[in-house]
């Protein structure tokens, strides 16, 4: 999902500020944190939620007219 987004953004296909890239880094990272916990890699748990914890306010962040 992290990567998705990264790519389709560093192709212009969707916008950086936008509600689909928010969303599939909120979903990436959420996954990654989940992941990482399950196998218990504390650090990796740490960092994947505050990356989820700052793409979902970033996804409630954006404005409601965005179409991205």
């Amino acid at each position: 999902m992290l990567l998705v987004g990264f790519f389709l953004n560093l192709n212009k296909k969707i916008a950086s500020d936008g509600k689909l890239y928010a969303s599939l880094n909120f979903i990436g990272a959420a996954m990654c944190g989940v992941s990482s916990y399950m196998i218990s890699f504390y650090p990796f748990v740490i960092l994947e939620g505050v990356w989820a914890s700052v793409a979902l306010y970033s996804l409630v962040k954006v404005p409601r007219g965005t179409s991205n």
